[in-house]
């Protein structure tokens, strides 16, 4: 059908996700000045649909709707219809999302508004079927209603959306209350979470349930700090559950999206890489934590998922895989997880004698094994999810552990050689500053967590690529997307707060300058670029798309943190690291900007909390003076990043061109010098350092205080 068709004005854009709507009937445009223009001189309300690439539902409602020539008639004679890509543009999805629950609804993708022609909200939802049902209207009469009250009840809607302007405007207004106690409000944000903790299947809330790892993060440097095993023990039954589940692919690394049940059993089965960067980060501090060897597993899983399938050539990460793909036995047709499920007889084909034994451990089953399937897409079919412990399975077998591990190894490599026949999800291969930044700090971390020197190089890589191709010429800013060649739109908040993360976690971890350097110019070049003279802490965009309607200040730490609670953090490391006291202001500064949010619901803003917990600790300073590839050096390394100590820096020194580049940053490190030309370590609070040691031992001690 779209070889019949003629292109409408999204096929010269980039976006994956809008090309996949480039030969749609409706006749869409891009966000941008043409479309604007046409509605203002039509005088004819915007529909704006917005979702992304391995959005399920998204591919629901084009199929459904947006292929529909009869619906897309209506479109396209009564309104002006807007694509947006949610992750090109978040800036544009925060604001009608805001908008969107503000009217009571919940958020979500497919998100369907209606503006007035100067870009104010006044109705809007999310996925619209094509005929009434699932309790929702059907979207040609929604379309038909709406275009009769702009007809006919104009006064209405402008009334309508000037209140939804106004609603909007204030939201990026502080709530500035004073001091905050930290103490205070972190012992707040712990009762919240463990209110609201799910003791049988971990996770917080009921189904469906979403990594959010944000928690895990706050909750983990709560511990240390408070000594409750508790808070230890929601994240390690959490990420346990999920590593067993679901939502977890069990064949081939990495995560889901999230579990639309309870259990963690059945996910929605798209791959992103913000969630594969977090949850790396996540299982990588539980390794040092616990030193137990199923968290390193899962951190070399999707760490080996993410280089073998998210990786650009060049350096650099793609952004998703989609849920949908083709089904093996029918191409033509898509189906949500159609890649990752699998029949009995499948499994016992490819599997042989070891099949029975698989099937037990994993759960799988002759007619299926999907608890919850309301489309009734997964029938027949089973999702892997662990069962039955090792221990377990081994008794019903009379085998030992060791034998079953190696069966269960060697089955679930030959289901991947399977798998790999298939027809693959579609991979969304657009390249985001701000999730590149999280996955070159998650690979940093666990190149030292678990002593795996190619995940920094794959960070270097990366952090590489996003400074020589998302980086204006002219300006030095960011840019927020690279796709084919391109790169393009002005990067937010959160794309510099997420790479100068990075940037610091990669310098931590590998001691060159040149990232602790670039981090320290893009946060200056981000105070100036964003900042909230008035009322502290950042704004979310710069202010220069003039199609904006407002400067939006996120403060929920969800799926991704926010762009406020990142700088925060950032730039207390940063005034660790340099003695550069006017940062630290500057992150108190983003505190009071949220402190009324802090003060009543801190498990809105977890790591909120936790870089609000940073700022009251005193935080170690640990310089360590080696040179590269020296043995006792890499002893002294390990001790530093081989045990979880949230609340340090780490600087580095060699005595040569290295410290003096660094001393030009950091002027307390210009006279530290090695221990009688060995690899020595100092630990410091505010810049007063223990006598110096050569001694892994002695290290640990220091750190441990």
């Amino acid at each position: 059908m779209q070889a019949e068709r003629q292109p409408n004005k999204l096929i010269d854009e980039k976006s994956p996700y809008l090309l996949q709507h480039a030969y749609n009937p409706v006749r869409w445009y891009p966000w941008g000045d043409e479309a604007i223009r046409r509605a203002k001189t039509e005088e004819k309300p915007i529909f704006l649909s917005v979702g992304y690439s391995t959005c399920h539902w998204c591919h629901v409602m084009e199929k459904e709707s947006f292929e529909n020539d009869a619906i897309a008639t209506i479109l396209n004679e009564h309104f002006v219809s807007i694509k947006v890509d949610r992750e090109e543009r978040p800036d544009v999805d925060r604001i009608y999302m805001s908008a969107l629950q503000a009217m009571g609804q919940d958020g979500g993708w497919p998100m369907s508004m209606f503006l007035t022609p100067d870009l104010k909200p006044f109705w809007g939802g999310t996925y619209f079927p094509p005929i009434a049902r699932y309790g929702r209207a059907g979207f040609p009469d929604i379309l038909t209603r709406v275009n009769d009250i702009w007809t006919n009840e104009r006064s209405k809607v402008a009334e309508s959306a000037t209140q939804l302007t106004t609603y909007l405007a204030d939201l990026s207004k502080s709530r500035s209350s004073g001091h905050l106690m930290a103490a205070g409000v972190a012992e707040m944000c712990f009762e919240q979470l463990a209110k609201t903790y799910d003791a049988s299947f971990g996770g917080f809330g009921g189904g469906p349930k979403f990594p959010r790892p944000v928690v895990f993060n706050f909750l983990l440097r709560y511990q240390q700090r408070t000594g409750k095993r508790e808070a230890r023990d929601m994240v390690e039954e959490t990420l346990r559950r999920m590593a067993a589940g679901g939502v977890y692919d069990h064949v081939g690394g990495g995560f889901h999206r999230y579990a639309v049940d309870r259990e963690w059993r059945v996910p929605h089965f798209e791959k992103m890489l913000y969630d594969q960067a977090q949850l790396i980060s996540a299982y990588s501090d539980l390794y040092q934590l616990t030193k137990g060897t199923a968290w390193r597993t899962v951190v070399e899983e999707t760490a080996g998922y993410v280089l073998g399938t998210m990786a650009h050539p060049e350096g650099g990460f793609y952004s998703a895989e989609d849920a949908d793909s083709p089904q093996p036995d029918n191409p033509e047709e898509k189906g949500e997880g159609a890649f990752y499920l699998w029949t009995r007889n499948e499994i016992e084909r490819s599997l042989g004698g070891d099949a029975d034994l698989f099937c037990h451990a994993y759960g799988v089953e002759k007619d299926g094994n999907a608890p919850f399937d309301p489309q009734q897409e997964f029938t027949g079919r089973n999702i892997l999810y662990l069962a039955n412990p090792h221990e377990e399975t081994a008794r019903e077998f009379g085998r030992d552990l060791g034998e079953v591990e190696a069966i269960l190894a060697r089955s679930r490599q030959r289901l991947f050689e399977v798998r790999a026949k298939r027809p693959r999800p579609f991979l969304d291969d657009k390249i985001l500053a701000s999730w590149n930044g999280l996955m070159m700090g998650a690979l940093a971390k666990a190149s030292r967590s678990i002593g795996e020197r190619r995940y920094a190089q794959a960070a270097e890589k990366a952090a590489t690529f996003v400074l020589s191709h998302l980086s204006d010429r002219t300006s030095g800013r960011l840019l927020r997307r690279f796709r084919d060649g391109d790169a393009r739109f002005e990067a937010h908040l959160d794309d510099y707060a997420f790479f100068v993360q990075g940037l610091l976690d990669l310098y931590e971890a590998t001691g060159t300058p040149r990232w602790l350097r670039e981090a320290h110019r893009l946060t200056e070049m981000q105070i100036e670029l964003f900042r909230d003279r008035d009322q502290g802490g950042f704004f979310d965009t710069t202010g220069d798309d003039p199609f904006l309607l407002v400067r939006i200040r996120e403060q929920y730490d969800g799926a991704e943190p926010t762009g406020n609670s990142i700088a925060a953090m950032n730039l207390l490391r940063l005034a660790e690291m340099t003695d550069n006291q006017e940062w630290k202001r500057e992150a108190e500064r983003i505190f009071d900007s949220v402190a009324q949010t802090l003060e009543r619901r801190p498990l809105v803003m977890p790591q909120m909390a936790a870089a609000l917990e940073f700022s009251s600790s005193k935080p170690l300073q640990v310089v360590l003076a080696t040179r590269h590839g020296d043995q006792d050096g890499e002893l002294l390394v390990r001790e530093v990043f081989g045990t979880y100590t949230p609340n340090k820096v780490v600087l580095h020194i060699d005595g040569g061109e290295t410290q003096e580049e660094l001393a030009k940053l950091v002027p307390f490190v210009k006279n530290l010098t090695m221990k009688e030309g060995r690899p020595t370590a100092f630990v410091c609070r505010d810049y007063v350092c223990t006598l110096p040691t050569t001694d892994p031992q002695v290290l640990a001690g220091l750190l441990s205080g």
